[in-house]
Protein backbone atom coordinates (compact mmCIF):
# COMPACT_ATOMS: atom_id res chain seq x y z
CA UNK A 1 0.00 0.00 0.00
CA UNK A 2 1.29 3.46 -0.91
CA UNK A 3 2.46 5.73 1.87
CA UNK A 4 0.58 8.69 0.39
CA UNK A 5 -2.83 7.10 0.94
CA UNK A 6 -5.07 9.17 3.23
CA UNK A 7 -5.81 7.74 6.63
CA UNK A 8 -7.15 8.68 10.05
CA UNK A 9 -6.16 7.75 13.60
CA UNK A 10 -9.83 7.24 14.52
CA UNK A 11 -10.86 3.73 15.57
CA UNK A 12 -14.13 2.35 16.95
CA UNK A 13 -12.54 1.53 20.29
CA UNK A 14 -10.99 4.97 20.78
CA UNK A 15 -13.65 7.19 19.22
CA UNK A 16 -17.04 5.52 19.55
CA UNK A 17 -18.58 5.62 23.06
CA UNK A 18 -19.88 2.58 24.86
CA UNK A 19 -23.54 1.78 24.31
CA UNK A 20 -25.68 3.97 26.55
CA UNK A 21 -29.25 5.23 26.39
CA UNK A 22 -30.03 3.00 23.46
CA UNK A 23 -33.37 2.08 21.97
CA UNK A 24 -34.75 -1.42 22.42
CA UNK A 25 -33.96 -4.21 20.03
CA UNK A 26 -37.49 -4.41 18.55
CA UNK A 27 -37.36 -0.76 17.53
CA UNK A 28 -33.88 -1.24 16.08
CA UNK A 29 -35.04 -4.25 14.04
CA UNK A 30 -37.97 -2.25 12.67
CA UNK A 31 -35.65 0.59 11.68
CA UNK A 32 -33.17 -1.78 10.06
CA UNK A 33 -35.93 -3.49 8.10
CA UNK A 34 -37.22 -0.16 6.81
CA UNK A 35 -33.72 0.94 5.78
CA UNK A 36 -33.14 -2.36 3.95
CA UNK A 37 -36.45 -2.01 2.10
CA UNK A 38 -35.66 1.53 0.97
CA UNK A 39 -32.17 0.53 -0.15
CA UNK A 40 -33.65 -2.37 -2.12
CA UNK A 41 -35.99 0.04 -3.89
CA UNK A 42 -33.01 2.23 -4.75
CA UNK A 43 -31.08 -0.75 -6.10
CA UNK A 44 -33.96 -1.76 -8.35
CA UNK A 45 -34.32 1.76 -9.72
CA UNK A 46 -30.59 2.50 -9.99
CA UNK A 47 -30.33 1.59 -13.72
CA UNK A 48 -32.96 4.29 -14.36
CA UNK A 49 -31.06 6.88 -12.37
CA UNK A 50 -30.80 9.51 -15.12
CA UNK A 51 -34.55 9.34 -15.80
CA UNK A 52 -35.64 9.53 -12.16
CA UNK A 53 -36.52 13.12 -11.15
CA UNK A 54 -33.97 14.76 -8.88
CA UNK A 55 -36.70 15.62 -6.38
CA UNK A 56 -37.62 11.95 -6.03
CA UNK A 57 -33.97 11.02 -5.45
CA UNK A 58 -33.65 13.69 -2.75
CA UNK A 59 -36.78 12.48 -1.00
CA UNK A 60 -35.61 8.85 -1.15
CA UNK A 61 -32.16 9.75 0.22
CA UNK A 62 -33.57 11.64 3.18
CA UNK A 63 -36.07 8.84 3.82
CA UNK A 64 -33.17 6.37 4.24
CA UNK A 65 -31.60 8.58 6.92
CA UNK A 66 -34.89 9.15 8.74
CA UNK A 67 -35.70 5.43 8.61
CA UNK A 68 -32.48 4.81 10.56
CA UNK A 69 -33.85 6.99 13.36
CA UNK A 70 -31.74 10.07 12.53
CA UNK A 71 -33.37 13.48 12.26
CA UNK A 72 -32.12 15.85 9.56
CA UNK A 73 -31.57 19.58 9.88
CA UNK A 74 -30.63 21.33 6.64
CA UNK A 75 -29.46 24.94 6.68
CA UNK A 76 -28.20 27.24 3.95
CA UNK A 77 -29.35 28.03 0.44
CA UNK A 78 -30.27 25.20 -1.97
CA UNK A 79 -27.44 23.91 -4.13
CA UNK A 80 -27.43 24.95 -7.82
CA UNK A 81 -29.11 22.47 -10.16
CA UNK A 82 -28.69 24.04 -13.59
CA UNK A 83 -25.14 22.91 -14.46
CA UNK A 84 -22.22 20.73 -13.40
CA UNK A 85 -21.34 20.95 -9.73
CA UNK A 86 -18.62 19.47 -7.52
CA UNK A 87 -19.99 18.75 -4.05
CA UNK A 88 -17.35 18.41 -1.34
CA UNK A 89 -17.95 17.52 2.30
CA UNK A 90 -16.25 16.15 5.37
CA UNK A 91 -16.56 12.39 5.81
CA UNK A 92 -17.81 10.76 9.02
CA UNK A 93 -20.31 8.01 8.26
CA UNK A 94 -22.01 5.96 5.58
CA UNK A 95 -24.95 8.28 6.26
CA UNK A 96 -22.98 11.06 4.53
CA UNK A 97 -23.80 9.53 1.13
CA UNK A 98 -27.61 9.81 1.32
CA UNK A 99 -27.26 13.15 3.10
CA UNK A 100 -25.26 14.57 0.17
CA UNK A 101 -27.74 13.06 -2.30
CA UNK A 102 -30.43 14.92 -0.37
CA UNK A 103 -28.62 18.18 -1.15
CA UNK A 104 -28.30 17.34 -4.85
CA UNK A 105 -28.24 13.93 -6.56
CA UNK A 106 -24.73 13.28 -7.80
CA UNK A 107 -22.35 10.59 -8.96
CA UNK A 108 -20.18 9.51 -6.05
CA UNK A 109 -16.41 9.15 -6.13
CA UNK A 110 -15.38 5.99 -4.23
CA UNK A 111 -12.25 3.94 -3.74
CA UNK A 112 -11.65 1.15 -6.25
CA UNK A 113 -11.77 -1.49 -3.50
CA UNK A 114 -15.56 -1.10 -3.35
CA UNK A 115 -15.86 -2.35 -6.92
CA UNK A 116 -14.46 -5.70 -5.76
CA UNK A 117 -17.03 -6.09 -2.98
CA UNK A 118 -19.51 -8.91 -3.64
CA UNK A 119 -22.92 -7.67 -4.82
CA UNK A 120 -22.35 -4.11 -3.51
CA UNK A 121 -19.52 -3.51 -5.99
CA UNK A 122 -21.61 -4.40 -9.02
CA UNK A 123 -24.55 -2.34 -7.74
CA UNK A 124 -22.31 0.66 -7.15
CA UNK A 125 -20.85 0.45 -10.66
CA UNK A 126 -24.33 0.15 -12.18
CA UNK A 127 -25.45 3.16 -10.16
CA UNK A 128 -22.82 5.39 -11.78
CA UNK A 129 -20.18 5.49 -9.04
CA UNK A 130 -16.81 6.80 -10.19
CA UNK A 131 -13.92 4.75 -8.82
CA UNK A 132 -10.44 5.95 -7.94
CA UNK A 133 -7.51 3.56 -7.62
CA UNK A 134 -5.66 5.04 -4.67
CA UNK A 135 -2.82 2.52 -4.92
CA UNK A 136 -1.79 3.79 -8.37
CA UNK A 137 -0.70 7.39 -8.34
CA UNK A 138 -0.29 7.31 -12.13
CA UNK A 139 -4.02 6.61 -12.51
CA UNK A 140 -4.95 9.87 -10.77
CA UNK A 141 -4.85 12.13 -13.88
CA UNK A 142 -7.25 9.77 -15.67
CA UNK A 143 -9.67 9.89 -12.74
CA UNK A 144 -9.50 13.69 -12.69
CA UNK A 145 -10.24 13.75 -16.43
CA UNK A 146 -13.30 11.50 -15.99
CA UNK A 147 -14.65 13.74 -13.21
CA UNK A 148 -14.12 16.81 -15.38
CA UNK A 149 -16.01 15.12 -18.23
CA UNK A 150 -19.00 14.44 -15.97
CA UNK A 151 -18.98 18.05 -14.77
CA UNK A 152 -18.83 19.37 -18.36
CA UNK A 153 -21.89 17.24 -19.17
CA UNK A 154 -23.86 19.19 -16.58
CA UNK A 155 -23.90 16.45 -13.93
CA UNK A 156 -22.92 16.71 -10.28
CA UNK A 157 -20.11 14.74 -8.63
CA UNK A 158 -19.92 14.21 -4.86
CA UNK A 159 -16.47 13.84 -3.29
CA UNK A 160 -15.08 13.51 0.23
CA UNK A 161 -11.67 15.18 -0.20
CA UNK A 162 -10.38 13.97 3.18
CA UNK A 163 -10.06 10.57 1.52
CA UNK A 164 -11.04 8.69 4.68
CA UNK A 165 -13.72 8.72 7.34
CA UNK A 166 -13.09 10.54 10.62
CA UNK A 167 -14.98 10.20 13.90
CA UNK A 168 -16.76 13.57 13.84
CA UNK A 169 -14.71 15.09 16.67
CA UNK A 170 -11.54 14.94 14.60
CA UNK A 171 -10.71 15.96 11.06
CA UNK A 172 -8.17 15.55 8.30
CA UNK A 173 -7.43 17.93 5.45
CA UNK A 174 -8.65 18.23 1.87
CA UNK A 175 -6.69 16.56 -0.91
CA UNK A 176 -6.29 18.85 -3.90
CA UNK A 177 -6.50 16.54 -6.94
CA UNK A 178 -10.30 16.51 -7.37
CA UNK A 179 -10.40 20.31 -7.37
CA UNK A 180 -8.40 20.28 -10.59
CA UNK A 181 -11.40 18.65 -12.25
CA UNK A 182 -13.60 21.60 -11.26
CA UNK A 183 -11.03 24.03 -12.66
CA UNK A 184 -10.71 22.09 -15.93
CA UNK A 185 -14.49 21.95 -16.38
CA UNK A 186 -15.16 25.49 -15.18
CA UNK A 187 -17.64 24.08 -12.64
CA UNK A 188 -18.50 25.65 -9.28
CA UNK A 189 -17.69 23.92 -6.00
CA UNK A 190 -20.42 23.40 -3.41
CA UNK A 191 -18.99 22.96 0.13
CA UNK A 192 -21.21 21.05 2.57
CA UNK A 193 -20.56 20.62 6.28
CA UNK A 194 -21.96 17.50 7.96
CA UNK A 195 -22.16 17.17 11.75
CA UNK A 196 -23.87 14.63 13.98
CA UNK A 197 -25.26 15.69 17.36
CA UNK A 198 -26.76 13.95 20.36
CA UNK A 199 -29.78 15.04 22.39
CA UNK A 200 -27.72 17.66 24.28
CA UNK A 201 -26.42 19.14 21.04
CA UNK A 202 -22.86 17.87 21.55
CA UNK A 203 -20.88 16.22 18.75
CA UNK A 204 -21.71 12.52 18.55
CA UNK A 205 -19.40 9.80 17.24
CA UNK A 206 -22.08 7.08 17.25
CA UNK A 207 -22.62 7.29 13.45
CA UNK A 208 -18.86 7.19 12.77
CA UNK A 209 -17.74 4.49 10.36
CA UNK A 210 -14.01 4.42 11.05
CA UNK A 211 -11.05 2.06 11.23
CA UNK A 212 -11.85 -1.62 10.94
CA UNK A 213 -15.46 -1.14 12.01
CA UNK A 214 -17.69 -3.51 9.95
CA UNK A 215 -20.48 -1.80 8.02
CA UNK A 216 -23.20 -3.90 9.61
CA UNK A 217 -21.89 -3.06 13.09
CA UNK A 218 -22.01 0.65 12.27
CA UNK A 219 -25.53 0.39 10.84
CA UNK A 220 -26.74 -1.54 13.89
CA UNK A 221 -25.23 1.05 16.24
CA UNK A 222 -27.04 3.85 14.40
CA UNK A 223 -30.47 2.19 14.34
CA UNK A 224 -30.23 1.48 18.09
CA UNK A 225 -29.23 5.01 19.08
CA UNK A 226 -31.66 7.60 20.43
CA UNK A 227 -32.11 11.21 19.39
CA UNK A 228 -29.37 11.44 16.77
CA UNK A 229 -29.47 14.58 14.62
CA UNK A 230 -27.63 15.01 11.31
CA UNK A 231 -26.86 18.63 10.58
CA UNK A 232 -26.28 19.47 6.91
CA UNK A 233 -25.06 23.01 6.27
CA UNK A 234 -25.02 24.03 2.61
CA UNK A 235 -22.32 26.70 2.44
CA UNK A 236 -21.86 29.44 -0.16
CA UNK A 237 -20.80 28.22 -3.59
CA UNK A 238 -17.22 28.76 -4.71
CA UNK A 239 -17.56 30.20 -8.19
CA UNK A 240 -15.37 28.91 -11.05
CA UNK A 241 -12.46 31.19 -11.83
CA UNK A 242 -12.45 32.67 -8.36
CA UNK A 243 -9.22 30.88 -7.42
CA UNK A 244 -6.06 30.65 -9.51
CA UNK A 245 -5.18 27.01 -8.92
CA UNK A 246 -6.33 23.84 -7.20
CA UNK A 247 -4.28 24.58 -4.10
CA UNK A 248 -6.14 27.83 -3.48
CA UNK A 249 -9.51 26.27 -4.38
CA UNK A 250 -8.95 23.32 -2.03
CA UNK A 251 -7.86 25.65 0.76
CA UNK A 252 -11.00 27.78 0.35
CA UNK A 253 -13.26 24.71 0.43
CA UNK A 254 -11.40 23.28 3.41
CA UNK A 255 -11.69 26.50 5.38
CA UNK A 256 -15.41 26.60 4.64
CA UNK A 257 -16.12 22.99 5.66
CA UNK A 258 -13.54 22.29 8.37
CA UNK A 259 -12.76 25.77 9.61
CA UNK A 260 -16.12 26.64 11.10
CA UNK A 261 -16.99 27.42 14.73
CA UNK A 262 -15.28 25.12 17.21
CA UNK A 263 -12.60 23.96 14.81
CA UNK A 264 -12.11 20.23 15.15
CA UNK A 265 -9.01 18.54 16.44
CA UNK A 266 -7.22 15.28 15.95
CA UNK A 267 -8.21 12.37 18.15
CA UNK A 268 -5.63 9.96 19.50
CA UNK A 269 -5.85 6.61 21.24
CA UNK A 270 -7.82 6.46 24.47
CA UNK A 271 -10.57 8.86 23.44
CA UNK A 272 -8.61 12.00 24.35
CA UNK A 273 -7.93 14.80 21.89
CA UNK A 274 -4.15 14.96 21.75
CA UNK A 275 -1.60 16.37 19.34
CA UNK A 276 -1.12 14.16 16.30
CA UNK A 277 1.14 14.90 13.35
CA UNK A 278 1.84 13.20 10.07
CA UNK A 279 -0.19 12.34 6.95
CA UNK A 280 -3.26 11.34 8.97
CA UNK A 281 -4.08 14.91 9.94
CA UNK A 282 -2.94 18.21 11.31
CA UNK A 283 -0.77 18.73 14.34
CA UNK A 284 -3.23 20.27 16.75
CA UNK A 285 -3.73 20.61 20.47
CA UNK A 286 -7.10 20.77 22.31
CA UNK A 287 -9.12 23.68 21.01
CA UNK A 288 -7.76 23.42 17.47
CA UNK A 289 -4.51 25.24 18.26
CA UNK A 290 -0.93 24.20 17.81
CA UNK A 291 0.84 23.17 21.03
CA UNK A 292 2.24 26.26 22.75
CA UNK A 293 5.97 26.78 22.93
CA UNK A 294 7.86 26.75 26.18
CA UNK A 295 11.50 27.54 26.93
CA UNK A 296 13.92 25.00 28.33
CA UNK A 297 17.63 25.70 28.69
CA UNK A 298 17.50 28.80 26.50
CA UNK A 299 15.75 27.12 23.54
CA UNK A 300 12.12 26.82 22.47
CA UNK A 301 10.54 23.38 22.52
CA UNK A 302 7.02 22.04 22.10
CA UNK A 303 5.23 19.57 24.34
CA UNK A 304 5.66 16.02 23.16
CA UNK A 305 2.95 14.03 21.41
CA UNK A 306 0.43 12.79 23.92
CA UNK A 307 1.29 15.42 26.53
CA UNK A 308 -0.38 18.78 26.77
CA UNK A 309 1.34 21.99 27.70
CA UNK A 310 -0.52 22.10 30.99
CA UNK A 311 0.68 18.64 31.90
CA UNK A 312 4.27 19.63 31.22
CA UNK A 313 3.87 22.76 33.31
CA UNK A 314 2.62 20.65 36.18
CA UNK A 315 5.48 18.18 35.93
CA UNK A 316 7.40 18.28 39.25
CA UNK A 317 11.05 19.20 39.10
CA UNK A 318 13.93 17.78 41.16
CA UNK A 319 13.59 18.55 44.87
CA UNK A 320 16.90 19.12 46.71
CA UNK A 321 17.43 16.94 49.72
CA UNK A 322 18.24 18.73 53.01
CA UNK A 323 21.59 18.00 54.65
CA UNK A 324 21.18 15.52 57.51
CA UNK A 325 23.51 14.68 60.39
CA UNK A 326 24.45 11.11 61.11
CA UNK A 327 23.15 11.59 64.69
CA UNK A 328 19.54 12.75 65.13
CA UNK A 329 19.22 15.92 67.21
CA UNK A 330 16.44 17.09 69.48
CA UNK A 331 14.17 19.85 68.19
CA UNK A 332 15.78 22.45 70.51
CA UNK A 333 19.26 21.63 69.25
CA UNK A 334 18.06 21.63 65.62
CA UNK A 335 16.61 25.08 66.11
CA UNK A 336 19.82 26.36 67.65
CA UNK A 337 22.18 24.74 65.15
CA UNK A 338 23.43 27.01 62.36
CA UNK A 339 22.31 26.41 58.80
CA UNK A 340 24.99 24.72 56.69
CA UNK A 341 26.59 27.13 54.26
CA UNK A 342 25.16 30.23 55.97
CA UNK A 343 27.58 32.95 57.00
CA UNK A 344 27.26 33.74 60.75
CA UNK A 345 25.83 37.14 61.51
CA UNK A 346 28.00 39.67 63.34
CA UNK A 347 27.41 39.65 67.11
CA UNK A 348 26.02 36.10 67.23
CA UNK A 349 29.31 34.29 68.04
CA UNK A 350 28.51 33.74 71.77
CA UNK A 351 25.09 32.32 70.93
CA UNK A 352 26.52 29.98 68.34
CA UNK A 353 29.25 28.76 70.77
CA UNK A 354 26.60 27.94 73.38
CA UNK A 355 24.59 26.02 70.77
CA UNK A 356 27.66 24.05 69.73
CA UNK A 357 28.40 23.23 73.36
CA UNK A 358 24.87 21.99 73.88
CA UNK A 359 25.12 19.70 70.84
CA UNK A 360 28.47 18.33 72.02
CA UNK A 361 27.05 17.60 75.48
CA UNK A 362 24.11 15.73 74.07
CA UNK A 363 26.32 13.58 71.87
CA UNK A 364 28.70 12.74 74.73
CA UNK A 365 25.80 11.56 76.94
CA UNK A 366 24.35 9.46 74.11
CA UNK A 367 21.02 11.29 74.09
Amino acid sequence: MSVWLPGAPCTPRACVPAAESLAGVPRAVLRLTTVAALVLVGVVLSPLGQWVPARAVRCWSRAVVRAAGVRIRVTGAPAPTAAGLLLVANHVSWLDIPLLAGVRPARMLAKAEIRRWPVAGALAARGGVLFIDRDRLRALPGTVARIAGVLRAGRAVAVFPEGSTWCGRAQGYFRRAVFQAALDAGAPVQPVRIAYRDREGAASTVPAFVGDDPLLASVWRVVRARDLVAGVEVLPVLAPGGHPDRRALAAAAEDAVLGGPGKQQVLARGGEHLAVSGPAGRSLAPGGRRPPRRRSGGREVRPGVGESAGAQARRPGPVPRPAQSSVPLPAQAQAQAPVVGERPSVGREPELRRAAGTVGGLRSTGR
